[in-house]
């Protein structure tokens, strides 16, 4: 995914978390902020200590990233999200990730409306 579709700076992602807007489900949780007018929507990952080593969290981080880049089209533009895995995502295969990923995408509302894709 290219830069201008990432968050990076920690500032960024404490902004994020201090809305207190998050979604979760057994295998990640999603925090996000609304961001009127911006041209694209910009995902922070995180994957944590929990999981394994930095061979298992990269790995994890990989098959998020292929995930939302599998969806991108679908995702609303107007939003800063953050995807959190946790522990339990570690050893997923890569469509149980995409399933779980897109089902906590489904319940923040991160797709788009039907009406705003044509």
């Amino acid at each position: 995914m290219r830069k201008s579709y990432r968050v990076k700076k920690e500032s960024e992602f404490q902004r994020v978390f201090e809305t207190h807007n998050s979604v979760a489900n057994h295998k990640f949780i999603i925090y996000q902020m609304a961001k009127p007018g911006q041209k694209h929507f910009r995902v922070g990952i995180s994957v944590g200590k929990k999981i394994g080593n930095a061979v298992h969290r990269n790995w994890v981080k990989r098959r998020i990233r292929q995930s939302l880049l599998e969806v991108k089209p679908q995702l609303r533009s107007d939003v800063d999200f953050l995807v959190i895995a946790r522990p339990a995502a570690d050893g997923l295969e890569m469509a149980e990730v995409k399933k779980n990923l897109v089902h906590a995408l489904k319940r923040a509302n991160l797709f788009k409306e039907k009406s705003e894709e044509e």
